[in-house]
């Protein structure tokens, strides 16, 4: 027999869990772009596949770690703690590689370069699957 009131609820806690996790996404997006020394939105208008790629192992990294917290926290403000530090993550990930692993990072993304970008992309979602699996019990 089919729950209408369980249903229901369920899917009132479905919308709010997947409308916070979706502002979490997009403020982690805006943020993430801050600091990168190149214009993702520009190269991506501009038919650039490398950043494409690095934004997209970006936003999967992070949403990872996002969709653990939520299956494994019990409040708004622990999913958010965790989400801030699945961002804090990623952007740490990004930094390191430009900065110390491949110091031409940047300008090989504005060139359209796929191999950093892909090497990027792996990274991302290696940290972000380790960074969901540390979030369980």
């Amino acid at each position: 027999m089919f729950d209408v009131e369980g249903f229901q609820s369920g899917v009132l806690a479905f919308l709010l869990a997947f409308l916070v996790a979706g502002l979490f996404t997009v403020a982690f997006k805006l943020i993430y772009q801050l600091f990168t020394p190149y214009k993702e939105s520009a190269l991506i208008r501009a038919n650039n596949p490398a950043a494409a790629i690095v934004l997209g192992g970006a936003l999967l990294g992070y949403v990872l770690p996002l969709a653990s917290a939520l299956a494994h926290t019990v409040s708004l403000g622990e999913f958010a703690a965790w989400a801030a530090l699945a961002g804090v993550i990623q952007i740490v990930t990004f930094t390191v590689v430009r900065l110390l692993v491949m110091k031409d990072f940047s300008a090989r993304i504005e060139r359209g370069e796929i191999a950093p970008a892909l090497y990027l992309l792996s990274i991302s979602l290696a940290v972000g699957v380790l960074n969901a699996a540390c979030m369980t019990d």
